[in-house]
């Protein structure tokens, strides 16, 4: 497996044991990030005042003021920030809790350091998609949905869906390329829900590999395998009452497939090394970027389990599909990374906007998204008008900057 390159950032580390800041100050310098420590909430509250912070990481329980605390107060000062909560097992129920508040994840005393720094890899890739977030009006104005606003009759269409399908228990498929916001209408089918109150829990399917994704998926008991130095909770348990989201369920193997199946015929399960089964209570939503059908065909995916997870499909049209979308998406991220980087864009000129609704976007909506940050970052603090000089060349057509 291919891993993602890692982009350098800046990780805030609240946790009042010397020894604990030690290590992982050594690990993530080594990775390329800063690193800042504080001891406390008030210390860590000081930093994330005077530097940009990426992701935040602290221990649930301090002298002071708890880890959610720290987080909520963080989050104030950066929206965009990715947190991990550190916690000792017998506090797991309060970081689940902390899920609920933004949290990313947890990490469990004691713990592993490679599975600390794929948490840490996977919160950064999810920067600036909070876990829980506070559902709008938008598109017609009919039905409350996390999505940004747009005015094609295909999107329309998706809402529609949604509308329908948010309070069901069904299992539901969303399907579309890369880029186009799968993760963006799990959300709204969960924050438009009775279960909107509960756990919002993401899984990526193609991220971990198989020992491990089983692991993260149902969990695990003390010395189920070798450096299991504690029992750990899966997400399945994490997402109890609530909506567990698996993206890219393609990619999972065989014999995560056959578990898969039996937790969507019986909900219940047995985490690694367990003796016994656990219940849950769970809606399940599965987003892919593959052809299915082609898999079942090739027996490379379960036809049993495709039934099972093909219930109620949401298909979600590339951004070429729906251009009439762009200039509104567009201006939605300009306005977000005007804040981020002290600018004020306030509108598109005409042959900007034509470019941009001419252009296929192959990345689909991220690729979009990634246009206009690095537009609003080129640009002059005394711009309020992106022109055609600002987008990148695969856009414009002509020399880059």
């Amino acid at each position: 497996m291919v891993q993602s390159k890692v982009v350098p950032s800046t990780i805030l580390l609240a946790d009042d044991e010397p020894n604990i800041r030690r290590v992982f100050e050594a690990l993530f310098t080594k990775e390329g990030h800063t690193v800042l420590t504080a001891e406390n909430g008030k210390k860590a509250l000081d930093l994330a005042s005077a530097h940009q912070i990426d992701m935040l990481i602290t221990d649930l329980i301090m002298p002071d003021m708890s880890g959610v605390e720290v987080l909520q107060k963080v989050r104030q000062l950066h929206p965009a920030c990715s947190a991990i909560i550190v916690t000792a097992y017998g506090s797991i129920k309060s970081a689940v809790e902390a899920m609920r508040y933004g949290a990313f994840n947890y990490i469990q005393k004691p713990f592993d350091l490679d599975e600390v720094k794929l948490l840490v890899r996977k919160g950064l890739e999810y920067r600036g998609q909070p876990e829980a977030r506070t559902p709008r009006h938008i598109a017609d104005g009919s039905i409350k949905i996390d999505m940004l606003d747009c005015v094609s009759d295909k999107m329309r269409a998706v809402y529609k869906i949604v509308e329908r399908a948010s309070d069901s228990r069904a299992t539901v498929l969303i399907r579309g390329e890369s880029g186009t916001g799968k993760e963006l209408i799990a959300r709204a089918l969960h924050f438009n829900s009775k279960r909107a109150a509960k756990p919002f829990v993401a899984v990526s399917c193609a991220a971990l590999p198989e020992t491990l994704l089983e692991s993260e998926l149902f969990g695990h008991e003390k010395n189920a395998f070798t450096g299991a130095a504690a029992a750990k909770p899966g997400r399945f348990e994490l997402a109890n009452s609530g909506t567990l989201f698996l993206d890219e369920i393609g990619d999972i193997p065989a014999s995560i497939q056959i578990k898969l199946l039996r937790v969507l015929q019986e909900w219940e399960f047995e985490r690694i090394g367990a003796t016994k089964s656990t219940r849950v209570d769970v809606r399940l939503i599965a987003a892919t970027n593959k052809d299915l059908e082609k898999a079942v065909a090739d027996e490379s995916f379960r036809n049993d389990l495709y039934y099972r997870l093909n219930i109620v499909t949401i298909a979600i049209p590339a951004l070429r599909e729906r251009p009439e979308d762009i200039p509104a998406l567009a201006l939605h991220f300009i306005g977000k990374y005007n804040k981020e980087n002290d600018r004020s864009i306030s509108s598109i000129d005409d042959e900007a906007n034509q470019l941009l609704t001419s252009y296929r976007w192959p990345g689909n909506v991220r690729e979009l998204e990634n246009a206009m940050e690095r537009a609003v970052v080129l640009s002059d603090r005394s711009s309020t008008v992106l022109s055609r000089d600002l987008l990148p060349i695969a856009v414009a057509g002509g020399t880059d900057l």
